[in-house]
């Protein structure tokens, strides 16, 4: 037993070693694989600003060929005129030697006016040349420089071009944004119209004499006046104060970046009214939503989120010209709207 004891206390233990050799292995990697980022990192450094003198390059390449092409076409126009020019003086002094062979041997020699007044035609002709000469160049410059000025407004064009198309790229996604956000804002006022006329229903009840018709909520006038009359009956103002509670519980729901106002509407019958306190239908239907729209001030309702309108006969919804159609057309509506 001591010698099986001695035997096991003898073996070796590798493990630790061979952490060791893995972290030194994984150290190693690790180095190597930071020198080799900061090689790329000054390779593409080094790549990125030989590409810019490429592109430098290349553009001054680009602008050395415009301007030998125009030196070209200008010596050609220079050499087209200067062979005209030599033509020119070519024939001058054909004609002179021409003339010269015309007048013939003199009997008593040369005559030195003659070839005087032929030498000053050639220093003429000269001159006219040399002067041509300097006109063509002076046109040269001249072009040089308007080529210039129209590679500098085309330059110019370009630009303003470009930034047009992005104008109107925004300009386009702006009204993509807007026609959303108007969407979203009509159907959140749809909702909140459609809450307020169902809660209206709540509080007044099913009365005949109260009706949604489209989106608008319908009193008829009897609820509030009487006939030719603008003053709330006192009966009823517990119904205006029912209409109060509604609107001032939808102004706590509705946000308040929506822009929104409660319309009310005046309407009458057809039959004509005439008397001192209101010369016409307009009078009285104006005065009627007036009369509603001073009632809901004075329970609370913000101002700004009513709109007092007068009709008179003309949108009836019923054109028969019985009591019944002429009962009506006699009303009061509310319209909740985007102002």
């Amino acid at each position: 037993m001591a010698l099986g004891r001695r035997g096991r206390d003898r073996q070796v233990d590798y493990w630790p070693g061979f952490v060791d050799a893995l972290s030194t292995l994984l150290l190693v990697f690790v180095f190597l694989l930071s020198v080799f980022m900061v090689t790329q990192f000054f390779l593409s450094q080094d790549i990125s600003g030989k590409e810019n003198v490429l592109q430098r390059l290349q553009a001054q390449i680009r602008q050395l060929t415009e301007l030998l092409s125009l030196e070209r076409a200008s010596g050609q126009s220079q050499d087209s005129e200067l062979a005209a020019l030599r033509a020119s003086l070519q024939a001058t002094e054909a004609e002179r030697d021409r003339l010269k062979a015309a007048a013939g041997p003199a009997p008593t020699g040369p005559d030195p006016s003659r070839e005087a007044a032929l030498a000053r035609e050639v220093d003429m002709q000269k001159d006219v040349a040399s002067r041509a000469l300097a006109q063509i160049e002076l046109l040269n410059q001249q072009i040089a420089a308007l080529r210039r000025q129209m590679a500098a407004l085309e330059e110019a064009l370009n630009v303003s071009e470009k930034r047009d198309q992005e104008s109107q790229t925004k300009i386009a996604d702006l009204g993509k944004r807007l026609n959303v956000a108007l969407a979203q804002r009509v159907q959140e006022l749809s909702r909140f119209r459609s809450e307020f006329f169902g809660r209206l229903r709540d509080i007044l009840g099913n009365r005949p004499d109260i009706r949604i018709v489209g989106d608008r909520f319908v009193f008829q006038s009897e609820v509030f006046f009487d006939r030719g009359s603008a003053s709330p009956r006192p009966e009823a103002l517990a119904e205006l104060d029912k209409l109060a509670s509604a609107i001032l519980e939808l102004e706590r729901q509705i946000p308040p970046d929506i822009n929104w106002a409660l319309r009310i509407d005046g309407h009458t019958d057809s039959r004509p009214i005439s008397t001192p306190q209101f010369p016409s239908n307009w009078e009285l239907s104006a005065a009627r939503a007036i009369a509603v729209t001073q009632y809901l001030i004075s329970k609370g309702v913000q101002p700004r989120h009513l709109i007092a309108a007068g009709f008179g006969e003309y949108q009836p919804i019923d054109t028969g010209t019985s009591d019944e159609a002429m009962a009506r057309n006699r009303r009061i509506e509310l319209k909740l709207t985007e102002r």
